[in-house]
């Protein structure tokens, strides 16, 4: 007998509504980077990820290149890669860390202020027109949600939540 057309043996519920769940979060995540991020690229030839590190260091001001990475939840050879090229552009700049000569503290330049200063207000006019097929109150469910989620996903934490 030939197994190849035999199907897989189906989930439990309570695995196939968090199935159901997790591809219904990644297709609106995908669905929604898909309409932000070429806007990003072609007004500002800006990444994602070289976005998120010009928004952090604007709104959060200069930092270590290791708390970066904790706030993007990015590894450090990408983040490394993302700061060289945005240093490259004359947006960031890295020197050593005054407070820990073992790492490098990332600041942004003039060039680097002037450019996110421009693109995090159209960014957040669209993230907000996309986010606007949801009422208030349902950006404030989602915002709870996920923020639980993310937690205990790296807290490392299971469960059976009811």
């Amino acid at each position: 007998m030939t197994t190849h057309n035999l199907r897989p043996p189906r989930p439990d519920p309570r695995t196939r509504l968090a199935l159901g769940g997790f591809v219904k979060l990644r297709r609106a995540v995908n669905s929604l980077t898909a309409r932000l991020n070429p806007v990003l690229q072609q007004d500002h030839a800006l990444t994602e990820s070289q976005f998120g590190v010009l928004e952090a260091l604007w709104h959060l001001g200069p930092m270590p290149q290791a708390r970066l990475c904790e706030k993007l939840l990015v590894s450090g050879s990408n983040l490394t890669t993302v700061i060289d090229n945005l240093e490259k552009r004359e947006l960031v700049h890295r020197a050593p860390n005054p407070e820990d000569r073992r790492a490098y503290l990332v600041t942004l330049t003039p060039a680097g202020r002037a450019l996110v200063g421009a693109a995090f207000p159209v960014h957040a006019a669209r993230v907000a027109e996309l986010l606007g097929a949801l009422t208030q109150e349902e950006q404030r469910t989602l915002a709870r949600l996920c923020r639980k989620l993310g937690l205990a996903a790296r807290r490392g934490v299971s469960g059976t939540a009811e």
